[in-house]
């Protein structure tokens, strides 16, 4: 079973003017207005959140279903934006790993994988015992699913009363947070380099490929980090 402390203490560590959950509220209050505006009923708007859980798995989904995607390009569309997820998950999972929890919790876990629940998690875990650890973290990704459930719903009733810039206002708040959040994490020359080069990179890469501009610069800033990072090492 899950302890009830710990799932508590994670659920209730969200709240705090700098949480990240303040932030992915605001872009949800935003994706909810955009689902009603292409025509979701607010049951489908809610079950979107529910399952995908992700600011871009969300929109390209919507996007997806608006200009008549078939189901499987729908499928690999939202796989291919959420696989971003996958590095944090790998950074995250020794972390919470412990001989005593059962292997459902792991899968169940799993799901809450999002940039706001991590960053709590990356935050706090040096605080809860590693058996802990555990619950903690599914107490986290359970707060912040429900703050982005709810201000879907929010966003869906209160589309009538936002307009296209308030609404760009609130989707991005997000991404402004997380540059933030890098700016801040600026504490090795290793991540300074993938910041700075992915920075630079990505609009430059646009004028060559404005599809795959995100993916070039990133794939190469990291690459360039890396080695960067490995050299110095040595």
């Amino acid at each position: 079973m899950i302890d009830s402390k710990y799932f508590i203490k994670g659920f209730v560590s969200i709240k705090g003017v700098g949480s990240p959950a303040i932030a992915l509220g605001a872009s949800f209050i935003a994706i909810g207005a955009l689902l009603k505006n292409l025509g979701f009923s607010i049951q489908e708007s809610i079950f979107s959140t529910f399952l995908t859980y992700a600011l871009p798995g969300s929109l390209v989904m919507a996007e997806s279903m608006f200009i008549g995607a078939s189901l499987i390009n729908i499928f690999v569309a939202v796989w291919l934006v959420n696989a971003r997820l996958y590095p944090m998950t790998v950074a995250l999972m020794p972390l919470l790993m412990h001989e005593d929890q059962p292997k459902w919790k792991y899968y169940l876990s799993c799901h809450f994988i999002a940039v706001s629940s991590w960053l709590i998690m990356k935050e706090k875990y040096k605080k809860i015992e590693r058996e802990n650890r555990l619950d903690f973290w599914i107490g986290i990704g359970t707060a912040t699913w429900s703050v982005a459930i709810v201000s879907t719903v929010i966003g869906y009733i209160a589309s009538d009363f936002l307009n296209k810039d308030i609404l760009i206002g609130l989707a991005i708040i997000n991404p402004v947070y997380f540059i933030c959040m890098m700016l801040g994490a600026m504490e090795t020359a290793q991540i300074s380099c993938s910041i700075i080069l992915g920075t630079i990179l990505g609009p430059t890469f646009y004028f060559i490929s404005p599809e795959w501009c995100i993916l070039y610069g990133g794939f190469v800033a990291g690459t360039i980090a890396y080695f960067y990072g490995e050299k110095n090492a040595k």
